[in-house]
C-alpha cells in the first residue's frame, strides 16, 4: 500500500511526533508498505511558530501540497498534525472526496490556553473551549482518528468527538533502550531523579523542581523555559538535549524517572525509561495512568508528585528493573504499532 503521511512536525525537530513517525515508517516499510512524507521541508516559505522557534509553519501551502499529493498517488492519506499542512491536506481531501485519517498527538487546547493565561489568567477556560471546538471540527471527517490510549479516547468523547477512533500506541527501540550499568552522575548526590523532555510551561516542570528529594535532580532537554528555571532552581542539573547512546546512558544512570506533565497524550519517554529499568513517578492522568499499570512499574498520585516519587523509589527492588524492561519488550514495540496502524486503514 502507498501511504502518504502529511505532517507539520518533521526533521530537524526533536519531539514525540517526529520520533513516532520516524519509527512507525520504518516498521511499515518492513511490512511491505511504500511510505512517503510531506513536511515543511518540501515548501519554500515558512515562519517560526510563536513559542516554538524550532517548529516551522508552512505559509500558503495549498497549491503546492495539492500537486505533491497528486504526484504521489497514495492509497491512503494520513494527516498527522493540525498545523498549516494538516489543514491544507484536510481541505484537499474534503474537496476531492478522498478518505483520510488523522492522529491526535498534542493537547493544543491546554498548551495554547496556558500560554494565553500567562498574560490574562481569566482567558484560560474560554480559550481552551474555543480550541477544543476547532480541534473537534478538524478531526470530524477522519476515518479514523488515531489516539494513543483509552483514557485519551474518553477525553475526546467528553469533548464531543463523534467520529471513529482507533488506538495507536507507541513503541521503543528495544535494541538500544535496555538496562545497563550506571556510567554518569558519580559526582552528584544520589539517588538521581531524572526528567527527560521539553523544558516548557506545558510540561509542568516546576512541580518536579519543587519536589522534596534527598538526592539530585537532572533534567535532559531544552526549551523556552530552561534559562528561567535553571536560574530559579540552581541546585538542579540542566544538561541539555541528549540523543542516541548519551540519552540511554542518562536513563541507565538514574534511580527514578519523574514525569510531571499533566497534558501529554502519551509520553514516549515513559516507556523509554521503563525499558531501561527505571521506576516511574507521575500524576494519575492520561498517558501515565495508561502506562503505569503495575505496582512494579512505578507510582501515580492525583495531586502529590512528591508522594508518587517517594513511593515509586521506595517500593522498587533490584528484581523490578528486569520486570520493567520485560514489560516494555512485551507491550511497546514498533511492530505492534505498525500492525495497529495497518489494521485501521485497510
Amino acid at each position: 500500500m502507498k501511504i502518504l503521511i502529511i505532517t507539520d512536525a518533521w526533521h530537524p525537530q526533536i519531539n514525540g511526533v517526529v520520533r513516532t513517525y520516524e519509527h512507525l515508517n520504518k516498521a511499515l516499510i518492513k511490512r511491505g508498505h511504500d511510505i512517503a512524507v510531506i513536511s515543511p521541508n518540501d515548501f519554500p516559505h515558512q515562519m517560526p511558530m510563536p513559542g516554538y522557534n524550532e517548529i516551522k509553519l508552512t505559509l500558503f501551502p495549498y497549491k503546492r501540497l495539492s500537486k505533491l499529493i497528486k504526484d504521489h498517488k497514495p492509497d491512503s492519506i494520513h494527516i498527522a498534525t493540525e498545523g498549516p499542512l494538516g489543514c491544507a491536506a484536510r481541505k484537499y481531501c474534503n474537496k476531492n472526496n478522498i478518505r483520510f485519517n488523522t492522529a491526535y498527538h498534542t493537547q493544543f487546547p491546554d498548551y495554547i490556553a496556558k500560554r494565553i493565561a500567562k498574560i490574562c489568567p481569566p482567558l484560560y477556560s474560554p480559550v481552551k473551549n474555543t480550541v477544543i471546538r476547532w480541534i473537534r471540527n478538524f478531526h470530524a471527517q477522519a476515518k479514523p482518528t488515531f489516539v494513543a490510549t483509552q483514557s485519551l479516547e474518553e477525553t475526546l468523547k467528553r469533548w464531543g468527538f463523534k467520529n471513529e477512533m482507533a488506538h495507536l500506541t507507541r513503541g521503543v527501540n528495544l535494541d538500544h533502550f535496555t538496562p545497563g550499568p550506571k556510567t554518569l552522575f558519580n559526582e552528584l548526590q544520589s539517588p538521581i531523579a531524572l526528567y527527560v523532555g521539553r523544558i516548557a510551561i506545558e510540561k509542568n516542570i516546576e512541580d518536579f523542581l519543587k519536589m522534596q528529594w534527598e538526592g539530585s535532580k537532572v533534567l535532559v532537554g531544552d526549551g523556552p523555559s530552561r534559562a528561567m528555571l535553571s536560574e530559579k532552581y540552581p541546585d538542579a542539573h540542566f544538561v541539555g538535549t541528549q540523543q542516541g547512546p548519551s540519552l540511554i546512558e542518562h536513563y541507565r544512570s538514574a534511580d527514578l524517572f519523574v514525569f510531571p506533565s499533566k497534558t501529554d497524550t502519551f509520553g514516549m519517554v515513559l516507556i523509554e525509561a521503563m525499558a531501561c529499568g527505571l521506576p516511574i513517578a507521575a500524576y494519575d492522568v492520561t498517558g501515565p495512568k495508561d502506562i503505569v499499570t503495575q505496582s512494579y512499574i512505578g507510582a501515580l498520585s492525583k495531586s502529590d508528585l512528591n508522594q508518587a516519587a517517594q513511593q515509586a523509589f521506595s517500593q522498587s527492588s533490584p528484581q523490578d528493573k528486569e520486570k520493567r524492561a520485560q514489560y516494555a519488550q512485551t507491550h511497546y514495540t514498533w511492530d505492534i504499532v505498525a500492525e495497529q496502524f495497518e489494521r485501521a486503514i485497510t
